[in-house]
């Protein structure tokens, strides 16, 4: 799963952190003051980190699948943040500011030896143009971008968490205008729980009760096909064609 690091605390990142539980991101939160990265705060988070934010992000480490979203309450801070950030492996970055603050911070940069194409593909400023105006209105920008951008990276992008338990079903195959591609996944948990989707409806309902009975019943991987043109014909919707969808249980 893509990790979604919030560097900062404040309002903006707390309506971001509501939404962002409801996208299948791991959340994580740092900031340097104990009343804005706290578990009372951020309850929905699954680490909250209270330290100097160049020392949690170093303690946080790097990934390729990492979502960086800069909200911190200075420019200093942004500067500190964005700069660790863009020297280490990221799937996004982005920074909250005005234009004039974004194009200072990132002048600081480039003289401090980042290049300038890694500087332009920074998100700032941040969120899709929504006209976004409250905190809560900023949110929904920023998560709007951080989707666009997660689907920009195709389906097969974030692979569920290694280790996690339950039925991995991925579609190897794909035949007319199926609404999701090759490489698409669901994990299925042993609580019945699902993380991620192969396109919704009746075909996925069919897909968890599957996964559900696999990993009852055990056995090795299965593959199982799936028509979704009668239902789409039926109800006169766009979608239809075929998937191929293998079952794999992870204990």
């Amino acid at each position: 799963m893509e990790r979604l690091i919030l560097c900062g605390g404040g309002h903006v990142s707390l309506e971001v952190a509501h939404i962002a539980r409801r996208l299948e991101f791991e959340l994580v939160i740092i900031d340097d003051r104990p009343e804005f990265a706290s578990r009372e705060r951020f309850p929905m988070a699954g680490q909250v980190v209270c330290a100097p934010f160049p020392e949690a992000l170093d303690a946080l480490g790097s990934r390729e699948s990492d979502y960086y979203v800069i909200l911190t309450r200075g420019h200093a801070h942004d500067r500190d943040c964005l700069e660790h950030v863009l020297r280490g492996k990221y799937a996004y970055a982005g920074m909250i500011g005005s234009r004039t603050k974004v194009a200072a911070v990132k002048a600081a940069l480039e003289a401090a030896g980042i290049a300038r194409e890694i500087l332009d593909g920074v998100h700032s400023p941040i969120g899709l143009p929504i006209g976004a105006q409250t905190p809560a209105e900023i949110a929904v920008s920023i998560a709007a971008e951080l989707v666009q951008e997660r689907a920009r990276r195709g389906p097969a992008a974030a692979p569920p968490a290694a280790g996690e338990p339950g039925v991995l079903c991925t579609i190897t195959a794909k035949r007319g205008s199926a609404p999701r591609g090759v490489g698409t996944w669901m994990l299925v948990r042993p609580d019945g729980s699902v993380l991620g989707t192969i396109g919704g409806g009746a075909v996925e309902h069919l897909a968890v009760q599957e996964a559900k009975a696999l990993w009852a019943h055990g056995g090795g991987p299965v593959r199982r096909h799936y028509d979704l043109t009668p239902g789409a014909a039926e109800l006169g919707m766009v979608c239809g064609g075929d998937i191929d969808v293998e079952f794999e249980v992870r204990k």
